[in-house]
């Protein structure tokens, strides 16, 4: 209704074409920024009860979901769950596995996130890192650099709504094979230099700074990289693999949750910020126009037309975020190269949460050969 009267009224006093422009602009606001996409609920939820290792919290579909989270409060306030212990009509117990910070009591307002790793490789995992950088065309792009004794390099990619932490839970499976990381940051991150015009586009620019990453290793010493990249992080992994003029060394990519048909992308994220669908559509017009996305580059991408690398496409059929058909039609398209591997039920960018030994593994495994 809002959104309705918005653009009645806005009709009525500058004439609808430059109404229509008006409302495009401001509902494609929250993508072209890129503030959504945050991988997991971020609605509210109350603590219903505290024991020993255990945690009440009001049931949704969220908290009902197996596997490991966070849960977040106030201002710093952070404590992990893990296994369903028991449920009923209104809550769910959860194992609590530990509380990092932050007074957590019954009545506590909280936030479940995928989040389960906070900081940096050391103070979260005990992994001894180097804070390095890579020269990209705006300037200089921090990255946590962790040794290993392999020839392949593996650049990490984190998604919007996120930081490098989001890389955090797969740096002990990586290490165990002896690969050095780099997980990096783009433009927009903070600590990184802004986009020109303050506007995410959707890999289009930021290709480049992953390209830079590449160089920085293959400058420092890697024979090949494997790009690992999570929700639009995937896609711009795959954007640097089709257009860098490094392309030749990519021996590899891992793709989490990757954003392979834009327009229904975008569309969601307009929904879920609150516009009624009917304005979806303008809403994602606009944001193309403005982060100056180009529809048939993108469609290229999604058939997998310039892939040349082995793929392991790690998607949830229950992602409201990134339809699952484009992933199943990427891999249809190019059995030779992409391995499709579902988690069933898992949220957007949040499958390792939903499975953590079994989303492991499979990189383990899927990883070996290509060492």
């Amino acid at each position: 209704m809002r959104w309705g009267t918005a653009a009645i009224v806005a009709a009525a006093t500058v004439g609808t074409g430059v109404a229509v422009l008006l409302l495009g602009r401001k509902v494609s606001e929250r993508v072209v920024h890129l503030e959504g996409a945050e991988p997991a609920a971020t609605v509210a939820l109350r603590v219903h009860a505290l024991g020993a290792g255990r945690v009440t919290l009001s049931r949704t579909p969220e908290t009902a979901r197996p596997g490991r989270y966070a849960l977040e409060w106030g201002r710093d306030g952070h404590a992990v769950i893990g296994e369903i212990l028991r449920t009923d009509v209104q809550t769910v117990t959860r194992r609590l596995e530990r509380a990092d910070s932050g007074t957590l009591d019954v009545g506590t307002e909280v936030r479940l996130t995928p989040r389960v790793y906070l900081g940096n490789p050391e103070s979260a995992l005990g992994l001894e890192y180097i804070e390095t950088a890579s020269d990209g065309e705006l300037g200089s792009l921090p990255a946590w650099y962790t040794a290993g004794v392999r020839g392949t390099w593996v650049v990490l990619v984190h998604g919007p709504g996120a930081d490098r932490s989001q890389a955090l839970p797969v740096l002990p499976v990586l290490k165990s094979l002896l690969l050095p990381t780099l997980t990096v940051t783009y433009r927009g991150d903070e600590g990184a230099p802004a986009s020109p015009d303050g506007l995410g586009h959707f890999g289009e620019t930021e290709w480049r700074d992953i390209e830079a990453a590449i160089r920085l290793a293959l400058t420092s010493g890697a024979g090949k990289v494997i790009l690992y990249g999570w929700s639009l992080g995937a896609t711009v992994a795959l954007q640097a693999a089709a257009r860098s003029d490094w392309r030749e060394s990519v021996a590899g990519l891992v793709l989490d949750s990757p954003v392979l048909d834009w327009p229904a992308t975008v569309r969601q994220e307009v929904v879920r910020s609150g516009v009624p669908a009917p304005l979806a559509g303008l809403g994602a017009l606009a944001a193309q126009g403005r982060a100056k996305v180009d529809l048939a580059s993108f469609a290229r991408l999604a058939d997998g037309a310039d892939l040349h690398a082995p793929t392991l496409l790690l998607h949830s059929p229950a992602d409201d975020f990134a339809p699952y058909a484009a992933a199943e039609r990427l891999a249809h398209l190019r059995e030779d190269v992409v391995s499709l591997h579902p988690v069933a039920g898992a949220d957007h960018a949040a499958l390792w949460n939903a499975d953590p030994a079994g989303y492991t593994e499979t990189l383990r495994r899927w990883l070996t050969p290509l060492l």
